[in-house]
């Protein structure tokens, strides 16, 4: 052992020592440096503590000097370091903070991480922390549209109703179409996934048509009735409001969800629901798609089969499709709506008295900045005509 260190163990040192060993949840480096204690104390050599933990001698003899200091607490926390460079200061990070609020300059439209770190004077890795500690994303936005129906708050009531107390001995049927899907056929093989590869797909590719896909799921029971065509013309539309009428139960009334496309109010299907009269029409709000249940079973469709789809033609198309909604109608998933009503009516509500403030600011902005023009140009012409009276005089 080391001159001048003398390891004596106090009361109930030993039983704290053994047990950092036995547990089989303290950290590794707690057990290593609890057996060279333990070694030490039993009046071990160094060389043997060495052979026994497979540690060198300035290890040893560090951890034999803490023990001595500050005892079997020492062993258990790390010394304190004081940082390699200083921490930002709250004036520094409000700084960043502001600046990320505000708009970049030049032409740019947000800021990245490295640009505000340029700006501000900090790294790049103090301004991730910063953005993720306050919950700021510059990169990302999200879109949105309010309605400008005035009949918002009604409509809204009345198909989301129709989802959470559907009437007795009736069908509920969210009805809507998704035009244009596109039979992309790629220009190249791709290359199947492999373990430390994903999938491949070419970028470019062959665009083979389109077809419309008529859907109406049953918001009862999850299934789906869809037909694909190849346009989505009032006619089109008649065509499978009659396949709806021979798949459904004849006595039995049907509530459709639709939105307000023209084709869903054409005179002739307006015609065709006078003589149908078990049928009936809920419109959803104006620029409120996402009211239709039916808009999800088509973001999964598109997701899980069309995006990497590849399709030789729209007969291929049609058939993935027809397949995916056999699939469906196999394991039926019956549609819930959990979202309250007045809670999306009164943000609504709260999102067009934001959205008037800032176009009223904006309106005001404008007629300052039209004056100022005005004030210029009436300046600019008084000089000039004073300058051309002068110049008159002089020739006189």
């Amino acid at each position: 052992m080391r001159k001048g260190i003398e390891v004596r163990l106090g009361r109930g040192d030993r039983e704290r020592l053994e047990a950092v060993i036995g547990s089989g949840n303290s950290p590794q480096k707690h057990v290593w440096r609890a057996r060279i204690v333990l070694l030490s104390a039993d009046g071990v050599g160094t060389m043997a503590i060495q052979r026994q933990t497979g540690k060198g001698k300035p290890t040893i003899w560090r951890w034999q000097a803490r023990f001595m200091a500050e005892g079997v607490d020492g062993l258990l926390h790390e010394a304190t370091r004081p940082p390699g460079k200083p921490p930002l200061t709250a004036a520094a990070i409000e700084r960043v903070v502001e600046m990320t609020l505000a708009d970049p300059p030049g032409e740019r439209t947000h800021w990245t991480g490295r640009a505000m770190a340029m700006a501000a004077g900090v790294s790049h890795r103090s301004v991730q922390r910063i953005w993720a500690a306050h919950g700021l994303k510059p990169h990302r936005v999200r879109t949105f549209k309010l309605s400008n129906d005035p009949k918002f708050a009604a409509k809204v009531q009345d198909v989301v109703g129709l989802y959470i107390d559907p009437p007795e001995h009736a069908l509920v049927l969210s009805v809507d179409e998704k035009s244009q899907i596109q039979a992309l056929d790629r220009t190249q093989p791709g290359l199947p996934m492999k373990k430390g590869r994903c999938g491949t797909m070419t970028h470019d590719y062959k665009r083979h048509g389109t077809t419309t896909l008529f859907a109406a799921l049953d918001v009862l029971d999850g299934t789906v009735i869809g037909q694909c065509m190849s346009r989505h013309r009032h006619q089109e539309f008649i065509r499978f409001l009659n396949k709806i009428n021979r798949e459904t139960p004849a006595g039995r009334e049907l509530h459709l969800i639709v939105d307000n496309y023209a084709t869903h109010k054409h005179p002739k299907v307006r015609a065709w629901l006078e003589r149908h009269p078990r049928f009936h029409f809920h419109f959803t709000p104006t620029s409120a798609s996402w009211l239709n249940a039916v808009e999800g079973f088509f973001a999964k469709l598109t997701r899980q089969r069309l995006k990497r789809g590849v399709f030789t033609g729209i007969v291929d198309l049609q058939a993935a499709i027809n397949r995916y909604l056999a699939e469906t109608n196999d394991n039926p998933k019956p549609f819930t709506w959990t979202a309250d009503p007045d809670a999306i009516i009164e943000k609504a509500r709260l999102g067009k008295q934001v959205l008037e403030s800032i176009h009223s600011h904006v309106r005001r902005c404008h007629v300052q900045a039209n004056k100022s023009v005005a004030c210029m140009q009436a300046l600019v012409l008084g000089s000039s005509g004073q300058g051309r009276r002068r110049g008159r005089r002089n020739d006189g």
